[in-house]
């Protein structure tokens, strides 16, 4: 929604600026020169990106619209699924919840929690983290490498369409001089007409690097910095995850576990110990 909300404040105040000035829109609507830049944009897209590329690209993007971001609410939920699963391992063994690790959809402590099952990525970092617990003698330093690496790798990819995205902007003030150098050379086959013909030619021509620079700052630009906010929540509620289980196999009690991974939530949307603390005792009621 806040994107839609900031591209219509950009186009009011840009288009309406204009307006007030008494300039002449239909100057600057020039299907034909979005075309050449447009066009010439998802063809570049195209041509430096492989089809899993753009499919990484389109997800991203649907993500924007969403507009879901990770609450307050979400990281509190994430904590109480740890509490919940590091409590049974503390009392009833690792054992007891293999089970659940095989088979998180139908687990009652996963489906506890229907956005967390949602997240591919998270459940799969958990899961894989205990059935690696429950079958190695991994030291825990060795495990917390281990997930960085993950982790790094994961943020990589979640990085390829802010990156694509980003690309596509800096390419579009060089394609809107394309257009209008090709609207130049059309008004030079012009050159006998009147002056006010051959100003409405250069006027047309003008408006490709115009709207070459306005979608690369105005538009796609934005985009692409919205698409590395996404990437970068993502990295740090799979870091609450990753500190809450390198901490309970370090040997914390499930709480300072929980706490470990509180701790490191952003600041924006970290709940306070007694929230957390109030939560836990009313799941265990």
């Amino acid at each position: 929604m806040f994107p839609i909300i900031g591209a219509v404040i950009v186009t009011a105040c840009v288009f309406g600026g204009f307006l007030i000035e008494r300039g002449n829109l239909s100057v600057i609507i020039q299907p034909v020169e979005i075309l050449i830049i447009f066009g010439a944009a998802i063809g570049g897209f195209i041509i430096a990106s492989p089809m899993k590329v753009i499919k990484i690209v389109i997800g991203g993007l649907l993500k924007i619209l969403s507009g879901k971001a990770y609450s307050k609410n979400d990281y509190i939920e994430v904590l109480l699924l740890m509490s919940e699963i590091f409590t049974k391992i503390r009392k009833e063994g690792l054992v007891s919840i293999e089970a659940d690790v095989d088979n998180p959809a139908e687990s009652k402590i996963f489906s506890s929690y229907p956005k967390f099952l949602n997240n591919h990525h998270a459940v799969a970092l958990v899961t894989d983290t205990l059935r690696t617990v429950m079958s190695t003698s991994i030291a825990p330093h060795e495990l917390e490498a281990l997930l960085d690496t993950e982790l790094e790798s994961h943020h990589e990819e979640m990085m390829i369409p802010s990156r694509s995205v980003g690309n596509i902007a800096d390419s579009l003030p060089g394609l809107g001089i394309v257009a209008a150098v090709l609207g130049v050379v059309l008004t030079m086959g012009k050159i006998s007409e009147p002056p006010e013909i051959i100003g409405h030619s250069v006027a047309t021509a003008l408006v490709g690097t115009f709207l070459g620079v306005l979608l690369c700052y105005g538009f796609v630009g934005p985009m692409s910095k919205n698409l590395e906010f996404v990437a970068n929540e993502e990295k740090d509620y799979l870091n609450v995850l990753k500190t809450a289980l390198v901490g309970f196999v370090g040997g914390a009690a499930p709480q300072i576990a929980v706490e470990f991974g509180r701790r490191v939530i952003p600041a924006t949307v970290k709940p306070s110990f007694m929230q957390v603390e109030e939560r836990i005792r009313e799941l265990k009621k």
